[in-house]
């Protein structure tokens, strides 16, 4: 098992302002293939620890704290949280690593940027592996017309409302821990766990709920929604790098329906089912992701 430093990668910045910096968890050696891991919300790059230590015996494993969590630059504009935004942050960090990662692994938000990265840049990665985050084009339609998936995702509107942070900071984060108790009680959340997701959201919450107020994918509130005429070209949308999905299949916000039709999208996509597990499936089932990711890599 290697050892998880903390590194702090300073990115570029327009003349006069100043650098922003992501701080990333790394494991593994130096000048080795490296792995990107990129974590979603409510989380950071920390629910990872125990994937870098498994691949760090032969990978240069990097995961970023995402711009607005934990201790990693935030601004504080929702608009600086759009999806091609925050992408640019990971292709700048991916540019000092001087070669294609051998795989993107993402999960929720995390997914959500590398789908795009992986549709428009291709070249920055060799292998994207996916976990329980859907498919834009398909979230979209789902959204856009399906109500099961429309109640399902009714908390998106709500962190996406002015000073939620309050109300979801007060009483020790009461309305945070049921995004993971709810399914199933969440045996896994150990009181070190705990502690380590308090102190990420007392850092502040904001960075974080942006990528919500930001995205224009999210239940319609009106009938003149936006969301209702929104199209996605083809290049934010269409993959071409062989890609491994991993999909706890009782996620009950994201049901494993969003997989249909993923092959439309997706020219190389091999899809791996975890019966047992829901969203948090880094978590629920570590040998079952553990294994999966082993085999697209291989």
């Amino acid at each position: 098992m290697g050892e998880i430093t903390v590194e702090r990668f300073t990115l570029p910045a327009p003349p006069g302002q100043p650098a922003p910096w992501l701080d990333c968890r790394v494991c593994g050696p130096q000048g080795a293939p490296w792995l990107l891991f990129l974590h979603g919300f409510p989380e950071a790059a920390f629910v990872w620890d125990d994937l870098l230590r498994h691949f760090g015996d032969r990978y240069r494993c990097v995961a970023p704290n995402l711009r607005g969590y934990a201790s990693s630059f935030s601004p504080e504009d929702p608009a600086a949280y759009r999806a091609q935004t925050v992408g640019m942050d990971l292709v700048q960090l991916a540019q000092q690593f001087q070669a294609p990662a051998t795989a993107v692994i993402a999960h929720d938000w995390g997914g959500a940027i590398a789908w795009g990265l992986a549709a428009m840049l291709p070249q920055m990665m060799q292998r994207l592996i996916i976990l329980n985050s859907p498919h834009p084009a398909l979230f979209l339609q789902a959204l856009r017309d399906d109500p099961q998936q429309q109640q399902a995702s009714a908390y998106m509107n709500l962190l996406r409302q002015p000073g939620i942070e309050a109300r979801l900071q007060a009483d020790d984060f009461a309305m945070m821990w049921p995004f993971f108790e709810q399914f199933g009680g969440a045996p896994w959340l150990t009181p070190a766990l705990r502690q380590q997701y308090r102190e990420v959201w007392g850092a502040g919450l904001t960075g974080a709920l942006n990528y919500y107020r930001s995205s224009p994918l999210h239940p319609p509130e009106s009938p003149d929604d936006p969301i209702h005429t929104l199209q996605l070209p083809t290049t934010l949308t269409h993959v071409k790098v062989p890609t491994t999905v991993i999909w706890g299949e009782a996620d009950t916000a994201l049901p494993p329906t969003l997989l249909d039709g993923l092959e439309v999208h997706v020219d190389h996509l091999h899809i791996e089912r975890l019966p047992g597990a829901t969203h948090w499936l880094v978590h629920e089932d570590p040998i079952g992701v553990k294994a999966a990711i082993e085999r697209a890599l291989a």
